[in-house]
């Protein structure tokens, strides 16, 4: 087995399979969304052509969500799977949210929650898609003032209750709409299949990974996470790799792989993100350079899905310092003309 072939295979990361954005975030189930401007990147670089402008405009028509939600931290998910999702993240999401609360000594009342939900709400309303300073001013008009803090906490928990979600792509501001103007009504699911789904989603583009990748990225209880892998049956199976039961499904990508591709992997990706073990794609000694133990990630560089280096996004020529391999920048333009392409 080749775990690091397979993984950039089945994350669309070579070869990918799909033309648009919905798709990818379809068949990913889930993605890191953290970063407002890169998490389009992220999506774009695992379709055939990327397109921002693709990725805008599934986002405005609501094929794309954006919200807190698993590990209460921002994820993009499909239209299609987000009833299912809030169901089977939003208790463990909460519970992480007012953890948080507790370690900052901020108590929120039922009857607190309730009021300000309602104005955000109305503020949401009468926007259409509103930002968080048009709250703000709905807030202060109601004379509630308060900091950015507990704001935050409502506005997610306001998300994690189905009540609001993304709203239009602002360039660098995020914006927030009601959800029963962007999603379907809830069509109720049995918490079995929606496991299954959702488990099955998670293996067969993030394969070959762990039961205990699978709790880390879910954010679900170790037993929830074991009732998923079961059942899926026979479309399952695990193998040995230095020691470690990986999980791969039945219909997994082997072929397709090609050597000497540079990705310009964006910060919080789902190609780190989705294991709580990352020493088969980042040596331990480079650990630092992709993520500090806060939780904060890095846009890295990857060489035949080894990361060997940090680029900068955000400036107008190609910026690569690399940590290991000793590849110069020729190597490189071909990923860098492609991302400029996409912008």
């Amino acid at each position: 087995m080749n775990p690091v072939a397979i993984r950039l295979l089945n994350q669309q990361l070579i070869a990918p399979q799909f033309d648009t954005p919905a798709e990818v975030v379809r068949y990913m189930g889930a993605m890191q969304a953290q970063e407002y401007r890169m998490m389009r990147w992220a999506v774009a670089m695992r379709t055939r052509k990327p397109s921002y402008n693709a990725f805008k405009q599934a986002f405005d028509e609501g094929e794309i969500i954006r919200l807190h939600l698993m590990r209460g931290t921002w994820q993009l998910v499909s239209a299609e799977d987000y009833w299912m999702l809030i169901d089977l993240c939003a208790p463990k999401a909460l519970a992480a949210i007012k953890s948080w609360m507790r370690s900052n000594r901020i108590s929120i009342s039922e009857e607190e929650e309730k009021i300000i939900r309602k104005i955000i709400f109305q503020a949401v309303s009468d926007k259409g898609s509103a930002t968080k300073e048009d709250i703000v001013q709905s807030l202060a008009r109601k004379d509630i003032r308060m900091d950015e803090h507990r704001l935050s906490y409502h506005i997610r928990m306001a998300e994690i209750s189905g009540t609001i979600c993304s709203g239009e792509l602002l360039p660098l501001k995020a914006t927030y709409a009601l959800t029963s103007n962007k999603v379907k009504p809830k069509v109720k699911m049995d918490k079995d299949e929606a496991l299954m789904r959702f488990t099955r989603k998670y293996f067969q583009s993030r394969q070959p990974a762990t039961l205990e990748d699978f709790v880390w990225w879910s954010g679900l209880n170790v037993s929830d996470c074991r009732r998923g892998i079961d059942l899926l049956g026979h479309t399952i199976h695990e193998e040995k790799w230095q020691g470690r039961e990986f999980y791969l499904t039945d219909d997994c990508r082997t072929r397709g792989f090609r050597k000497g591709k540079f990705l310009l992997i964006p910060p919080y990706d789902e190609y780190l993100i989705s294991y709580k073990s990352r020493d088969i794609v980042l040596p331990p000694e480079y650990r630092h350079r992709a993520h500090n133990n806060s939780g904060i990630f890095q846009p890295v560089v990857a060489y035949d899905g080894i990361i060997s280096g940090n680029w900068s996004p955000f400036k107008d020529n190609c910026q690569i310092e690399f940590f290991q391999g000793g590849y110069d920048m020729e190597h490189v333009k071909e990923a860098w003309h492609e991302y400029i392409k996409y912008k």
